[in-house]
């Protein structure tokens, strides 16, 4: 997902920067507007899913191989899948009915669904109301449902008698965890600073952290569980304080 969504993005950033030519064609943007709704979002419904199996396996230990078998992960991923393609392709379809001027001009360095309605010609009240209902739907049903499994999962691991029992517990969810601040931190920044601020040039700070810094910041997070990567961290810092 991680890789798809910054393949919908980055290249193009790149051409422009070595053009020095910001300009996008209409069917471009229409594409990427796309794809970025398709894999931008998709990471939200997998963060709820991820969640979900944290719950399973720290609540439900015994049963975590039964009720998280390959099957059910696959279907989860193709329903979100599912779902986000049929939303990216409403939300395509609705954006072709508007009408633009001459020269728009979009503070992102990619086509957002919302940034691409703000400067349409023609009356996008109908576009606005399907854009924050989805985003309503789409994105609160995730982010309730890791909520409500972080809310069990802090249960459970209070009740937990020894401190060995809650490190370790807590330690298969501290990727997770981070993935998530990152992806809601940097996303909400976005949409917060484009709202609040009328400067291009820190709206399109904000969208660089939000497609390029958290996807590429995710690997090292999901490998800080590995052993020889938590090792060879130890090894960097020891280096460093020795030559200190």
């Amino acid at each position: 997902t991680d890789i798809c969504f910054s393949t919908a993005t980055i290249p193009k950033m790149l051409a422009n920067l070595q053009t020095q030519n910001q300009s996008i064609t209409y069917a471009g943007c229409l594409t990427q507007l796309c794809f970025v709704l398709i894999f931008g979002a998709l990471e939200n419904f997998l963060l709820g899913v991820m969640a979900y199996d944290r719950y399973v396996a720290i609540c439900h230990p015994l049963t975590c191989t039964v009720i998280m078998n390959i099957r059910l992960c696959g279907l989860l991923f193709l329903l979100s899948l599912f779902i986000r393609i049929m939303n990216a392709l409403f939300h395509g379809l609705m954006v072709l009915q508007l009408s633009f001027g001459p020269d728009p001009e979009i503070p992102y360095f990619f086509c957002e669904v919302l940034q691409v309605i703000e400067v349409a010609c023609s009356d996008a009240l109908l576009n606005n109301i399907f854009s924050y209902f989805a985003a309503t739907i789409l994105c609160g049903v995730p982010l309730s449902g890791i909520i409500f499994s972080y809310i069990q999962i802090a249960s459970s691991i209070l009740r937990m008698p020894s401190a060995g029992g809650k490190y370790k517990a807590f330690s298969t969810c501290g990727s997770h965890l981070s993935v998530f601040s990152l992806f809601y931190g940097t996303g909400l920044g976005t949409y917060v600073s484009a709202a609040f601020t009328h400067s291009s040039r820190k709206t399109a700070v904000a969208s660089v952290m939000y497609t390029v810094a958290t996807p590429m910041m995710n690997p090292f997070v999901y490998s800080l569980r590995n052993r020889d990567v938590k090792g060879a961290l130890r090894k960097i810092f020891r280096s460093i304080t020795a030559f200190q």
